[in-house]
């Protein structure tokens, strides 16, 4: 499509203009084809014949943050035989009223873009057309799954649909590219999938939920369970903030808000406290031996842990050695916190330790679902399970491509 004889608008480049004018707040173009030799559909042979003209009025891209609208003389010719046919264009598919350029932005706008009716104010239609357009692109884009890969992470997130309040997300352990999203968290549910396509899977890293291990060893029997070591961590810092709490609402009221105001300075990797921060720990720590008894467990784990990640998998006895140890010394010391700490991590050892042998983590999994409470955020929740789940595998899928179309 040429005007000024140098301006061309993509995707109408084999379109002749008749007449460009300006509606109130909108721009019309009014465009027909040239004419051209086409083949009848019925006998194959070539034709020039006009039979008639018809204006078919199409939605077009915004042109400088104007609503653009084209109105197209679309020919019809007729053969020898007597059939009549359509010309080929190249700017609209049959039975659309939004060109092809229209349709491809909307297609990725609506996964790209904040919220439905955000998109439908952008290009000056309705939600429920934007809607359409998102469940028509779900069905293409979206497979159905055949098979999970060797190694899995599952979690969960607070999705609040009508299918549930939470729902489970799982992911390739290895690409880290989520897989599937299932309905609720139940551990009949997860069974039910792993069994129908976990027969490949032999890795499986989760948190330490009682229900996710159940499910999983009785749809699987006995994969390799790695448990993510930010979740067995934070028993121990739980169990000093225990402590911490406990000892000091025994203290005057200054030093009760106080030590609570700086209660990061005992969580904090001592070597990188500020001097300030260190005076306000040496203070609070003389306040209370059984205080400081839980400030030396968690640096004795913090240290653990750090060594057991040097080791790896092939200093792994070594590393069972030196946790065997802590458990001895957490009983020495007898705090209620850190002995009900330690026995989850008994509970939990063999899949602690396969965390280091194999070294996968949960990690990412955490950026995809604090992304999953962005999208909902930012619509106000969804109570269509199905929208929902496949707006954030669409989200993930096309998060390389721009909000641009070429």
């Amino acid at each position: 499509m040429q005007m000024n004889f140098n301006i061309f608008l993509p995707g109408l480049e084999e379109v002749q203009l008749i007449k460009m004018e300006q509606v109130e707040d909108r721009i019309c173009f009014h465009v027909e084809m040239p004419i051209s030799t086409h083949t009848c559909p019925t006998c194959r042979k070539k034709t020039r014949k006009v039979h008639d003209y018809r204006i078919q009025k199409i939605k077009h891209l915004k042109l400088f943050e104007r609503l653009t609208y084209i109105f197209y003389r679309k020919r019809r010719y007729v053969c020898t035989c007597g059939k009549k046919f359509a010309e080929k264009n190249t700017f609209i598919q049959r039975y659309q009223r939004f060109s092809i350029e229209w349709n491809q932005a909307v297609n990725v706008r609506c996964v790209k873009g904040k919220t439905f009716k955000e998109t439908a104010v952008i290009y000056g239609t309705s939600s429920s057309t934007i809607v359409r357009r998102f469940d028509r692109l779900t069905l293409k884009e979206i497979q159905q799954v055949k098979e999970l890969p060797k190694v899995i992470a599952i979690d969960e997130y607070k999705g609040d649909t009508r299918e549930g309040k939470y729902q489970l997300i799982i992911a390739n352990g290895e690409t880290r590219e989520p897989i599937d999203i299932l309905p609720n968290r139940y551990k009949k549910t997860i069974k039910h999938y792993l069994q129908q396509y976990g027969a490949n899977v032999e890795i499986v890293i989760m948190d330490m939920s009682p229900s996710f291990k159940a499910a999983v060893t009785s749809a699987l029997g006995k994969p390799v369970i790695v448990a993510d070591r930010f979740h067995f961590a934070r028993y121990i810092y739980w169990a000093l903030d225990g402590v911490r709490r406990r000892i000091q609402s025994t203290w005057n009221d200054y030093d009760r808000k106080k030590c609570k105001r700086m209660r990061y300075v005992f969580h904090r990797n001592s070597k990188k406290l500020t001097e300030e921060d260190r005076w306000y720990l040496k203070r609070y720590l003389s306040m209370s031996e059984e205080l400081k008894q839980a400030y030396e467990l968690k640096e004795a784990f913090q240290h653990w842990f750090t060594q057991a990640k040097e080791n790896g998998p092939e200093e792994i006895l070594q590393t069972k050695d030196t946790l065997y140890a802590y458990y001895k010394r957490v009983k020495q010391a007898d705090i209620p916190e850190f002995n009900k700490a330690i026995k989850t991590l008994q509970n939990w050892q063999v899949e602690i330790l396969n965390s280091y042998v194999y070294n996968y983590s949960n990690g990412f999994l955490e950026g995809i679902n604090n992304l999953t409470k962005v999208i909902k955020r930012n619509a106000f929740g969804y109570r269509n399970f199905f929208r929902f789940r496949a707006k954030i595998l669409l989200t993930h899928k096309y998060k390389k491509i721009g909000t641009h179309v070429g």
